[in-house]
């Protein structure tokens, strides 16, 4: 990758119109860019904000021609685009993070082979493919915990995941899975989770936002605060993993790393990675009204090399609530309630069908002095419960 400068009125070609794209998209028109989506979904929410908006398969090679020839620079906004489409972009264009980075991060297996390959902290795991038939997992893992059964490709949001209470059931878990390529991870006692957000441009240069804290439900990011709320030992070595991820990859772009805080076997908490996300991340919604550069602010600024912009907080604290299809089943839930709180920002990511579990929009709560992360958290849950 060459490392010269893209500068507006450049192309910015994106791959997926999701709501992450949008974002980023949008940061990239304000700054002077113009901007290219690739998206077989004519009502993709990014596309209704691109200046081009070409719909056809990831792997399209007429599409793929165009996006390289008409983008000075190609990214992505999920982890599943072809990698095979990516390398053939990169035969003619910059893309950023790359093809070898996102076919990590993109395969569960391949992603646990990386990161303990590297010496990076990883729960117990099993692989199961061609080579690890299922009937070895015991021998890998104890016989007496539960675990999670995680398919290899396309799981997200708590998809393509199956929860075992022994692994004697391991094998009923995989057949309800299709019979896949897996990884089954011990389930872990956490004490909480967190994720880091690294940025690194294509000079090598990275910069980090304040550790996030984050709750799921039903394997879905329900809430995020900031500051984490974690000893300033597990915050600084969580910001360092994150920064030595993105390095050993030699990744382009923001990167997400999710974490684990889990007690050691004398009590004291420690880290492990979980996954690695090749994008700005949901637990990252937060930057756009808390934080002095956005996380997809950044995406652009770090794959066209114009040099990282500063993460610092700009509130002492600030929470985000995920707003999930479910609260459409009576109708358009009641946004009024939401702007009955000053240091509210409401965010629709113009989606056309809520579904159960679809992620429909965030809210996000700004603190005010004195306020802890917790605090704010409360409010912006006790905001979407009146909605």
């Amino acid at each position: 990758m060459t490392n010269h400068v893209i500068v507006p009125p450049a192309t910015i070609g994106m791959l997926g119109g999701g709501q992450l794209g949008r974002y980023a998209l949008v940061a990239a028109k304000l700054m002077g860019y113009r901007t290219f989506v690739l998206d077989p979904d004519p009502h993709a929410p990014a596309g209704a904000v691109a200046d081009v908006h070409l719909v056809a398969p990831y792997d399209d090679p007429e599409a793929l021609d165009r996006l390289a020839s008409e983008c000075d620079v190609v990214t992505t906004e999920f982890e599943n685009p072809p990698a095979e489409g990516l390398e053939r972009l990169e035969q003619s264009t910059r893309v950023a993070p790359s093809a070898s980075a996102v076919r990590i991060a993109q395969d569960r297996i391949a992603e646990k082979r990386f990161l303990h390959g590297a010496g990076f902290p990883v729960g117990p795991f099993a692989i199961v493919d061609e080579a690890h038939p299922i009937d070895a997992v015991g021998e890998q893992l104890p016989t007496d915990g539960a675990a999670i059964v995680k398919t290899a490709r396309l799981g997200y949001d708590g998809k393509g995941q199956v929860r075992i209470d022994r692994l004697d059931d391991v094998e009923d878990a995989w057949n309800n899975i299709g019979n896949v390529a897996c990884v089954v991870e011990t389930l872990l006692d956490l004490d909480t989770e967190v994720s880091v957000l690294v940025g690194r441009s294509v000079t090598g240069e990275t910069v980090t936002w304040p550790v996030a804290e984050n709750t799921h439900a039903a394997g879905i990011l329900d809430v995020s605060v900031v500051p984490a709320t974690i000893a300033a030992d597990l915050t600084s070595a969580a910001e360092r993993l994150a920064v030595e991820i993105a390095e050993r990859l030699d990744y382009v772009g923001v990167l997400a790393v999710e974490l684990f805080v889990v007690r050691n076997a004398i009590g004291e908490l420690e880290l492990l990675v979980n996954e690695i996300a090749p994008r700005p991340h949901n637990s990252g919604h937060w930057t756009l009204d808390g934080s002095v550069t956005s996380q997809y602010e950044q995406q652009v600024r770090a794959i066209c090399g114009v040099g990282l912009g500063d993460t610092a907080m700009t509130s002492p604290a600030v929470a985000m609530v995920n707003l999930l299809g479910d609260l459409w089943s009576n109708g358009e839930p009641d946004w009024a309630t939401v702007f009955t709180h000053p240091a509210t920002k409401l965010h629709l990511y113009g989606k056309t069908e809520p579904r159960p579990g679809r992620k429909m929009g965030h809210l996000t709560v700004i603190g005010e002095p004195g306020e802890s992360a917790r605090d704010v958290a409360a409010i912006a849950a006790s905001l979407r419960a009146r909605i």
